[in-house]
């Protein structure tokens, strides 16, 4: 039992005498109103961690006058945000007249404030934001590298904190990089947290926790006690991927260039590979966030050789081509592109014995392991469908080899075709 201080409302139009008010969640989560810079509690199903954050945060909103953004990774609706979550505890909990609901907004009588946003897409939002709190991010496990970037540095409020609340996928993920290194340092709030911790777990969920441990013991270790997926058939390279420091070929090989642009707040990236012994080796993957277009240049010469080769690039954007051609002399041509040719890059990409990625390239990596197929939430089936995330450096090494794709995926060429062919991809096809 939480036992609320300082001044709390006890009935409607009227304070306490101290005596405050008894807020329920489980022990374990009781630091959670205790000050730390961050709060992370992570685990598996059934813990009870969103019922125990949204209680504290109304508890927190009627002791003191506090700003709290509530966020998700992607959020395109209040629907998807844990405006619903709070306002079913505010009626829960008997604490109505206190609060002010809308459909986009939540206020308490002495001028708390939850404000409800999505990272992905409102990276311009969450900066101009001031004053802020508390910032908890729920389903903190979908957050990417450079949310997390933007996020962080922005919460800066003397004594504002950053909450997260997740179920763990991949050990290479963003957060669980970033619980890593808060927790070698041994002064944050991290707590790993599962259906053991909470004394009111309902049946129907036993039920369901017990069913799936007898039929698919993996799943469960996932699900239920917080365990890392080891292998998803969404995920499109599980399996396909290794972190290794190589040394490039001396001479002989043929080294490929592909760019990514990027729209609004989506990356600019250059990546370069090499074929060998079936095995395809990245030695590069630049990313770069709202470049100039007089900038690009600077950004692709991190990459070995890069102002002398060639570059393909995405054709969505061919007065960006045309102004690198004529104003700084780089090899940039728009990568071709067809019904299918995703689908027939990813084939391709996949074909690969494996995908050996320098260690230098830690933002492609990640892509890598977490660009999926997407899920129907309903049924769980993987959908023949691309997420549309995780996508910007992998774009670029599609249309790197895109010639060795397009040779494998189209039959018949034309004579430009073939002299491009000619000059040095064919041969890698095998």
């Amino acid at each position: 039992m939480f036992r609320a201080g300082g001044k709390m409302p006890t009935e409607r139009g009227a304070s306490s005498s101290g005596k405050g008010i008894k807020i329920p969640i489980p022990e374990v989560f009781v630091g959670l109103c205790q000050p730390y810079r961050y709060k992370i509690f992570y685990g598996g199903r059934g813990a009870a961690k969103s019922w125990a954050f949204a209680r504290c945060l109304l508890v927190l909103s009627l002791t003191k006058t506090i700003r709290v953004l509530c966020l998700r990774e992607y959020q395109n609706s209040i629907a998807e945000s844990v405006h619903r979550l709070l306002v079913n505890q505010i009626y829960t909990l008997g604490l109505e007249a206190f609060f002010h609901i809308t459909a986009q907004s939540i206020t308490s009588q002495n001028g708390s404030e939850f404000i409800f946003r999505g990272l992905a897409r409102n990276s311009a939002a969450i900066k101009s934001l001031e004053g802020v709190d508390i910032a908890w991010l729920e389903e903190a496990q979908r957050v990417s590298a450079r949310s997390l970037e933007i996020l962080v540095p922005t919460i800066r409020k003397p004594g504002s904190e950053l909450w997260f609340s997740y179920n763990p996928d991949y050990k290479a993920s963003p957060m669980e990089q970033l619980r890593n290194r808060l927790a070698e340092q041994k002064k944050f709030l991290i707590r790993k947290v599962g259906w053991q911790d909470n004394p009111w777990f309902p049946d129907v969920l036993e039920q369901e926790r017990q069913a799936l441990k007898q039929a698919d013991p993996l799943a469960y270790e996932h699900v239920w006690e917080g365990g890392y997926i080891e292998h998803d058939e969404s995920i499109i390279f599980a399996g396909h991927i290794e972190e290794q420091a190589f040394e490039e070929p001396m001479e002989g090989t043929s080294f490929f260039y592909g760019a990514d642009w990027g729209f609004a707040r989506d990356p600019t990236v250059l990546v370069r590979c090499f074929v060998q012994r079936g095995t395809l080796f990245v030695t590069h993957a630049v990313f770069g966030y709202g470049i100039a277009l007089n900038a690009i240049p600077a950004l692709f010469a991190q990459v070995t050789e890069s102002q002398h080769a060639r570059i393909y690039a995405d054709s969505s954007r061919p007065e960006t081509i045309s102004y690198l051609v004529r104003e700084f002399g780089l090899r940039i041509k728009a990568a071709p592109k067809w019904p299918g040719s995703v689908h027939d890059g990813i084939a391709y990409l996949k074909s690969f014995k494996t995908i050996v990625v320098h260690p230098r390239c830690r933002q492609l990596l990640t892509e890598l392991r977490l660009y999926s197929y997407r899920v129907d939430p309903a049924t769980w089936q993987v959908l023949p469908e691309v997420e549309d995330a995780h996508n910007h450096g992998i774009d670029a090494l599609r249309y790197a080899l895109v010639e060795c794709i397009r040779a494998r995926a189209v039959p018949r060429f034309d004579e430009a075709d073939v002299q491009e062919a000619a000059a040095g991809f064919l041969p890698l096809l095998g």
